[in-house]
């Protein structure tokens, strides 16, 4: 049997969406397999969002922001949009989910405050979300 495969997506590749995969390679490990990508991706990860992730142990810095790949989404057994703002039409056979997340700077906060909460909130569902991958599927 496959592993079970998921995408993250926000609209530039270089916070939420990366921030998501990040965290679900630290909490699956190599059960899941997971890609991160942009409906229009930006030129670099978000440097606080990195600096978030580096305090709890997960090392963004290197990668890059992707543009979506319609193959891609076809291919993974799901799908998850993180905010309001990214959009990804429907395939048959791959499940989606969106992931209102928190937006601390809506409340007026901001800088590596915000990341921490945006980050906080992220792991919550990602752990989630990988112990449903982990142990529905096998």
């Amino acid at each position: 049997m496959s592993k079970p495969s998921v995408l993250f997506v926000c609209v530039k590749n270089g916070g939420k969406s990366q921030m998501a995969a990040g965290l679900m390679r630290k909490a699956a490990g190599e059960s899941v397999d997971v890609y991160s990508a942009g409906t229009k991706p930006g030129t670099a990860v978000n440097a606080l969002s990195a600096e978030s992730l580096l305090e709890v142990g997960v090392d963004i810095t290197g990668e890059t922001p992707t543009l979506i790949d319609p193959q891609l989404v076809r291919d993974v057994d799901l799908v998850v949009t993180l905010g309001r703002e990214a959009h990804v039409d429907p395939v048959d056979g791959t499940r989606f989910e969106n992931w209102d997340t928190d937006e601390p700077s809506e409340r007026g906060i901001d800088g590596i405050e915000r990341m921490r909460l945006v980050r906080d909130d992220i792991t919550a569902r990602v752990t989630r979300l990988a112990d449903q991958l982990t142990t529905t599927e096998s």
